[in-house]
């Protein structure tokens, strides 16, 4: 719901349990009221009364705009933070003043040109504002639903004029919120294998800043930023989310003012960033999702799970079921031959598996990592009878087959590569820097991208496949395109990201039935963007029990499980060594979409009865990883358990997984505090065989089991009717 007040110049935006809440003040400047739980439209008489504006006839009108909550920060002025949008004439000046010109609401939400952007909403607001100093105009587009806690904010720049200007930052939101307290703030950092790990320090004075400059959202830090109250824990005090729907390099920060304001804003990273605005163009920013949370991270998280869900995957494949795979990646790399791979097909036929999936290896000359990758033609020399022969034998043993792609990446020993040098990302005299042995294809040229999409059409047009996996395994370097002069090279990454969304969206359009799977290294690119896209992301390309539940913990605070493909991989674990239980692999493997890593036809006879089982069990909680409620129960970065909970919408059933990680001395009894249940409803666990209120189980607790090292439990709990 969206309402202006043409009386006071106000606007309250509501969606589920929140308010955004803004006013036009007197000397003309956009102003930020109120965020935070739902109000009345009658408290923003209240809430401007209690604001503190600059005087339209204060000679120094524009040095009070430093200590103004603002909707965008202007530069060169008197507001001395970090401005939102910096736009450069021909003259080099950038100075800016940005005011109140017109709006307008109306219903549902304007698509984004060649971007993933929210599918629907019920209203957005455009507030244009206009600078004072030049011909640049910005419309601020907020878009609200009144069944979600999500709020959706981007800018529109738009050069007016007769002659070009450059855009030096493009900032996608911007929010100044008051000091209310002792306020932390959390991001999700890693690197490969060990991706989205939460860590949360105290704001002071300054700038927390986060970011990458990777040409993807990257392993190191995730497009995502959450404010914290000092009391906020899991089920309870007050939080702000804020997670941008882009997958390229971005920057988010946190800047804390002499007038102890906060400054939250983000969107493409401003290193190295530029965009020639001809006369009468416009840019778009990507979107970024804000969130209110009155009931702790686990509120904010299950608001930002049913937003990407409703509003953001593809709803042709967000609640379908997902297919159980099997990846051959693990079990033979790049040593295989038809014989191996029939091994593990046939024993997947006979333990239930849906689909098996062919990884990195079949194409090309590409027996390691050194040649091969832009050649996409079936190697019939290692696949003899090529894909198809493979293909038949899925048939023939009743599964569908799944197949490894790296679009955007290209060898040096290669066809491609000897026949098209120029579209590597290089610059001519500079030796290129390499990782994986490997470059990239330069995505911002438009014959590039349809080179990939047709090399890549043809195989899915030519053989029955189902699934697809699209991997990225290296960061971008060099940062510069030979299709670009000089003064435009700041334009080439956020048009490398612009690429890849365009062959997304012409393979994802032109193969509907076709469920493809994102991957980049493992989780380097899990973000709201490739979502769009991708309704499953390869989490991380650590598959090890225990260090999984940290990966799928994290991931959990902004993703929802559904989105997380997790697999049974082989012991000693490839990443880590560790040995773990293969009862373990499974649990944990269970809480997103499931599958094996390993060859089936080397697991024991009691290894095996154990997948049958999994998958069995698997199929009768998908729904609850597809639709539910996630609660975490018990942390496994500060505790020696980790433990989550699936719950229906209706609360009629739950899905419970825990591990212990190691075994103690001394043992005393630990209670589990199970959240997420109603407190009216009689509960079964089947598995403990026990009758109990949900009640109960929130207020005392159910003791853990005592199990040895990566020990796991698996409840099943159902309504007593």
């Amino acid at each position: 719901m969206i309402r202006f007040n043409p009386e006071t110049k106000s606007f309250l935006l509501s969606g589920k349990n929140y308010s955004y809440a803004m006013f036009v003040n007197s000397a003309g400047f956009l102003q930020q009221l109120y965020y935070g739980k739902k109000i009345a439209e009658g408290d923003l008489s209240f809430l401007i009364s209690q604001s503190d504006s600059p005087d339209p006839e204060d000679l120094n009108m524009d040095m009070s705009t430093d200590w103004m909550p603002s909707e965008c920060g202007s530069f060169g002025r008197g507001d001395f933070k970090s401005a939102t949008v910096i736009v450069k004439r021909n003259d080099g000046a950038a100075m800016s003043r940005f005011k109140y010109q017109s709006h307008k609401i109306f219903d549902g939400v304007k698509p984004l040109a060649g971007m993933p952007c929210v599918r629907r909403a019920e209203n957005t607001l455009t507030v244009t504002i206009k600078d004072d100093f030049s011909d640049i105009e910005i419309d601020l587009n907020y878009s609200v639903s009144e069944d979600s806690d999500v709020l959706v904010r981007n800018a529109t720049i738009r050069n007016t004029g007769e002659e070009s200007a450059d855009i030096v930052k493009a900032f996608s939101f911007c929010i100044d919120l008051p000091d209310s307290g002792k306020l932390s703030a959390l991001r999700l950092a890693g690197n490969w294998a060990s991706e989205r790990k939460p860590v949360t320090t105290p704001l002071a004075d300054g700038t927390l800043r986060i970011e990458s400059t990777r040409g993807h959202s990257s392993h190191a830090m995730n497009p995502f930023m959450a404010l914290l109250s000092a009391d906020c824990n899991e089920n309870f005090g007050d939080c702000y989310g804020f997670a941008l729907i882009y997958s390229g390099s971005f920057a988010i920060s946190a800047e804390t003012s002499c007038h102890q304001r906060i400054r939250m804003q983000g969107g493409i990273n401003d290193y190295m960033f530029g965009w020639k605005l001809g006369a009468g163009e416009s840019f778009e920013t990507p979107q970024a999702a804000m969130c209110f949370s009155a009931h702790g991270l686990g509120g904010m998280s299950r608001a930002y799970h049913d937003f990407f869900r409703e509003y953001v995957i593809n709803p042709a494949k967000v609640y379908k079921r997902r297919p159980i795979v099997v990846n051959n990646w693990e079990a033979t790399y790049f040593d295989f031959s038809n014989e191996k791979l029939f091994s593990i097909i046939d024993e997947a036929a006979k333990l239930g598996v849906d689909t098996f999936v062919l990884d990195d290896g079949w194409f090309g000359k590409r027996d390691d990592d050194r040649s091969g990758l832009g050649d996409w033609v079936v190697n019939e020399s290692k696949l003899k009878g090529g894909l198809k022969t493979v293909i038949d034998r899925c048939k023939e043993k009743g599964l569908k087959f799944g197949l490894w792609f790296e679009p955007e990446m290209i060898s040096e020993d290669s066809d491609l590569y000897r026949a098209h040098p120029d579209w590597a990302i290089k610059k001519e005299g500079v030796p290129p820097c390499r990782s994986r042995n490997q470059l990239v294809l330069d995505f911002s040229r438009k014959e590039v991208v349809d080179y990939v999409y047709n090399v890549v059409s043809k195989i899915l047009n030519e053989n029955e496949i189902s699934y697809v996996k699209w991997d990225k395994n290296r960061d971008i370097t060099e940062n510069f395109t030979s299709s670009l002069p000089a003064d435009r090279q700041g334009e080439f990454l956020h048009r490398y990201m612009l690429g890849v969304y365009d062959l997304a969206e012409r393979l994802t359009s032109s193969f509907p039935n076709v469920l493809f799977e994102g991957c980049a290294g493992g989780g380097g690119r899990f973000d709201g963007g490739m979502l769009y896209y991708f309704p499953q992301i390869w989490t991380s390309d650590d598959t090890d029990a225990l260090e999984r539940t940290k990966i799928q913990w994290g991931t959990s605070i902004c993703y929802p499980a559904s989105a997380m493909s997790c697999h049974v991989s082989a012991c000693p674990n490839h990443q880590t060594g560790r040995i773990t239980p293969f009862e373990t692999r499974g649990a944990i493997a269970s809480l997103g979409a499931f599958g094996y890593e390993l060859d089936l036809s080397k697991l024991s006879e009691k290894e095996k009865e154990l997948v049958k089982e999994q998958i069995k069990d698997y199929k009768k909680i998908d729904d609850l990883v597809l639709k539910g409620d996630l609660y975490r129960l018990s942390d496994p970065f500060e505790s020696n358990y980790f433990c989550e909970i699936l719950v229906s919408k209706d609360k009629t059933k739950a899905y419970l997984v825990g591990e212990r990680f190691r075994a103690e001395p001394s043992y005393h009894e630990r209670l589990l505090k199970i959240h997420g249940l109603a407190d009216e409803k009689i509960y079964r666990i089947a598995e403990l065989n026990i009758i109990v209120s949900g009640k109960a189980l929130s207020g005392k607790g159910i003791v853990l089991p005592r199990i040895g090292d990566c020990g796991s439990w698996i409840w099943h709990i159902e309504e007593v009717k």
